[in-house]
């Protein structure tokens, strides 16, 4: 799928007709974020073709192995959701559906998905979408970079094809491979888990069995793709296409436990940043600008992100200051429909020491976000914000300028596209010489030794 190559968001000021404010409520800027804009296929028919090949080579070596049952004639499944968010990461949700299956096997623009809606995409060269798309959000790039967002097992099965290996940061239409798994469950159907992150799949190979809610690995971009994403693509036992959801112009019994709805409006996460959020282009991880310390009247970056955002609904917003008295409270309401969306609002006027409650309530969820007002930054906090690369795009030598370090209480680890680490250094350097690494896109991890907290960086070897 595609994330635009220069992501078009809507920066909108927000005029006061729009809100109810309290005085003290900043300026507000946001907009949509939209995954595949330009409907690139998720695979090719040939690219398929050789994955049933290997599909019906394994079914048959597994079954003389006495590793696969036979097939039964009755459809048993009930599948649970095949993604998650990992431990320990403050994001309250990380995924949202772009793209259901198409119904409507004609093409171009002839678009049916199982509620009788729209969303789902074909092409020109006949390409019907054949699965559901489930991207992360927010910050695509950070949560793939980061491992945030898993894929797990729909339903309890034996693997029958395992790919991992291949170029996992792709932006556009391509003939790479996809990193993928494909398990058959007991019933004979087959559910399949592409755009796989390279060297993130389980251990288990082909032949072992895994367990419903299993880890299977982490969303990537590989293969035709164009941001990190799981296809989700289902078959029946006797190998046909199958939509597993349940609606009006898919007129089944539901394939999931638990079938959401066909929106899923969600606070996904509450942030606060010290700089506006850059999304960059893809593959460049998001300058996410984090921070949860500001100095006092610092400017304040309080962020909503949301996944189904909904035309005629209404997020209420609160600040609360370290002693428990409200300090702002503002209103935004939605006139449009976005897959999709973030909003921020800036405060340079926060002075009170302590800690300090930002909330927002969406249909229904109230989400709280806790940031801290100080008199002196987390040294770590404060000198990742000074460092600077220069230059970037570079030749051969790049250099960290910013703060004095203490060069053995941090590391540098650099790393390529594949999420493979090209080089090391155990202690801080304010010059690298990278001359050995080709042409491309990589990504330096300035990390503290004593706490494990980070700031990456990308650079572009010229």
């Amino acid at each position: 799928m595609r994330t635009q190559k220069k992501l078009v968001f809507t920066f909108i000021f927000l005029i006061s007709s729009l809100f109810c404010f309290s005085q003290k409520e900043g300026r507000s800027y946001g907009g949509d974020y939209k995954f595949n804009p330009e409907n690139v296929p998720c695979i090719s028919e040939a690219e398929k073709m050789k994955i049933w090949d290997e599909i019906i080579k394994n079914e048959k070596q597994l079954k003389e192995e006495g590793k696969l049952l036979k097939k039964t004639s009755k459809l048993i499944q009930s599948f649970s959701w095949p993604v998650r968010k990992a431990a320990g990461i403050e994001f309250f949700d990380v995924w949202v559906i772009s793209n259901y299956l198409d119904h409507d096997g004609t093409s171009p623009n002839n678009l049916q998905d199982y509620n009788c809606g729209t969303r789902t995409y074909d092409t020109n060269s006949g390409y019907n979408h054949q699965g559901t798309d489930i991207y992360s959000w927010p910050f695509t790039w950070y949560q793939f970079q980061n491992n945030f967002t898993e894929v797990i097992a729909a339903a309890s099965g034996t693997i029958i094809v395992k790919t991992d290996g291949n170029f996992d940061m792709s932006c556009d239409f391509n003939n790479d491979q996809w990193n993928a798994i494909y398990i058959r469950h007991n019933d004979g159907s087959t559910t399949w888990y592409g755009h796989l992150k390279t060297g993130t799949l389980t251990s288990k190979n082909v032949g072992d069995t895994v367990t419903a809610g299993e880890y299977l690995g982490v969303v990537g971009s590989s293969g035709n793709s164009t941001g990190p994403h799981l296809h989700f693509e289902v078959y029946d036992n006797n190998n046909n296409l199958v939509d597993p959801y349940s609606g009006p112009c898919n007129n089944i019994t539901s394939w999931w436990q638990d079938q959401k709805d066909y929106y899923e409006p969600n606070i996904n996460a509450l942030l606060t940043h010290n700089a506006a959020p850059d999304f960059n282009t893809c593959p460049e991880t998001e300058t996410v600008n984090l921070s949860a310390e500001f100095l006092p009247n610092q400017d304040v970056y309080l962020a909503s992100y949301f996944r189904d955002q909904l035309s005629g609904t209404t997020a209420n917003y609160k600040l609360y200051k370290p002693n428990g008295t409200l300090f702002s409270s503002w209103t935004r309401n939605f006139s449009n429909t976005y897959t999709s969306s973030y909003w921020y609002w800036t405060f340079n006027t926060l002075s009170d020491l302590g800690s300090w409650k930002f909330e927002c309530s969406y249909q229904g969820k109230t989400e709280i976000k806790l940031f801290d007002i100080v008199t002196v930054l987390n040294i770590d906090e404060s000198r990742f914000e000074k460092i600077t690369i220069a230059p970037n795009p570079f030749n051969n030598t790049i250099k960290l300028l910013g703060d004095n370090f203490n060069k053995e209480d941090y590391k540098l680890i650099v790393y390529n596209n594949l999420g493979q680490e090209v080089f090391l250094k155990d202690q801080f350097l304010n010059e690298m010489n990278l001359d050995f690494l080709v042409k491309g896109v990589y990504f330096l991890k300035v990390i503290a030794k004593d706490n494990n907290s980070f700031k990456t960086f990308p650079i572009i070897k010229k």
